[in-house]
């Protein structure tokens, strides 16, 4: 399938040609103003973890030269700002390379970005944030050109990336449970083992939170977005059950049932740091009933903050929640009913007796100090984009 795989690639090259070779031209008349030393490859900049995520790894060099290129249509601006700073310039070029009806523009780019980047005087570094363009543009890139791919998940991505493997000296994976799954793709697709040497473990990192004396007022808390595999729907029927109010930040009120809205309380899309502070710390338990994930950012975060976890044991979750430790973990190859069930017990048995939530904010709260601070975080990409 691999060799497949790369020989449709190298045949699609063929009809590429020209539209990337007139991309090349256009550059040579039109030139970047400014010489960069990283060029980064993102989708988006509307709400979500992974734009958080991107958004930080931008800011981790501010000694140095910075473009991003922005491919897809954004949902809206709210994150943009995270991505802004005084040695940044940011293109979006999602009106071109996202265009289905005139997908003669993305050829094109191609051969415009691949003739800035390798007619930069000193050699410069690709990263490509999960971005569907970065992986097309990646052979048109020459080969003295380091080039370094983050995948956030096992998805969609772990196989459009299959023919442009060979384009990238690293692979950042944020989970073991996606390595794991990936090194299986590989073996399953006769991919060489070399390309599954260049996996690297670079866990996300967040700005640690003052500790302060915890204030709650409400019970359970959901952050994210409305999508099918976070079944936000289950957290409303987990208030529904143990008559309680969920929290819910984020846009995900048209995932709700409207029978079960009145269980909710919606704080929308936030992307005010004290704000978002704020919200997590009127609660005491996050909630996470995703059918799959990597490592969840709202985990690291709530954590810090001193809030028990009660999610499915899914990616890399139970490496980091035990059992009556620091939250509790649903089975979920449970059925939607006995998940909500068990969850709901389980939040009864923690509100009558406020000492265990007490305990695991404690607990919580330690263990974010020690594991998911920024150091290791900005070490690793500095180390791998310098």
């Amino acid at each position: 399938m691999y060799q497949w795989l790369i020989l449709k690639r190298q045949i699609e090259g063929i009809f590429i040609f020209p539209f990337a070779l007139l991309g090349r031209l256009i550059a040579r008349f039109r030139p970047l103003p400014e010489e960069y030393d990283l060029f980064l490859f993102f989708p988006f900049y509307h709400v979500g973890g992974a734009e958080k995520v991107h958004s930080e790894i931008a800011q981790l060099f501010p000694e140095k030269k910075v473009i991003i290129f922005f491919t897809k249509k954004s949902v809206n601006d709210a994150m943009l700002p995270k991505f802004e700073g005084s040695n940044i310039t940011i293109r979006n070029i999602s009106r071109y390379t996202d265009n289905k009806y005139l997908y003669f523009n993305n050829l094109v780019y191609r051969g415009i970005i691949a003739a800035y980047i390798s007619r930069q005087a000193k050699v410069p570094v690709v990263f490509n944030g999960q971005c569907n363009f970065a992986y097309k543009l990646s052979p048109h890139v020459p080969a003295r050109i380091r080039q370094v791919e983050l995948i956030h998940s096992f998805c969609s991505f772990s196989y459009i990336r299959i023919p442009f493997i060979p384009f990238y000296t690293a692979t950042v994976m944020i989970s073991r449970d996606s390595i794991r799954e990936h090194i299986t793709l590989y073996k399953a697709y006769k991919i060489p083992k070399l390309y599954a040497d260049k996996i690297q473990l670079v866990m996300n990192g967040i700005p640690l939170p003052a500790v302060q004396p915890a204030l709650p007022s409400n019970l359970m808390l959901y952050v994210g977005r409305g999508t099918a595999e976070k079944r936000p729907y289950l957290v409303a029927r987990i208030a529904q059950q143990a008559n309680t109010i969920a929290g819910f930040m984020g846009a995900v009120e048209e995932a709700i049932p409207a029978e079960l809205r009145t269980y909710c309380h919606f704080y929308g899309e936030q992307t005010d740091a004290a704000a978002i502070d704020h919200i997590y710390r009127e609660h005491q338990v996050i909630v996470i009933t995703s059918s799959r994930e990597g490592f969840p950012m709202v985990i690291m975060e709530a954590m810090a903050r001193g809030l028990a976890v009660l999610a499915t044991d899914v990616g890399d979750i139970p490496y980091h929640v035990k059992n009556g430790e620091n939250g509790f973990l649903l089975d979920h190859t449970k059925t939607e009913k006995e998940l909500v069930s068990l969850a709901a017990d389980l939040l009864d048995i923690w509100q009558s007796d406020p000492s265990l939530l007490e305990t695991i904010a404690r607990n919580n709260i330690a263990y974010a100090q020690e594991h998911f601070g920024m150091n290791a975080f900005a070490e690793a990409y500095r180390k791998l984009l310098l």
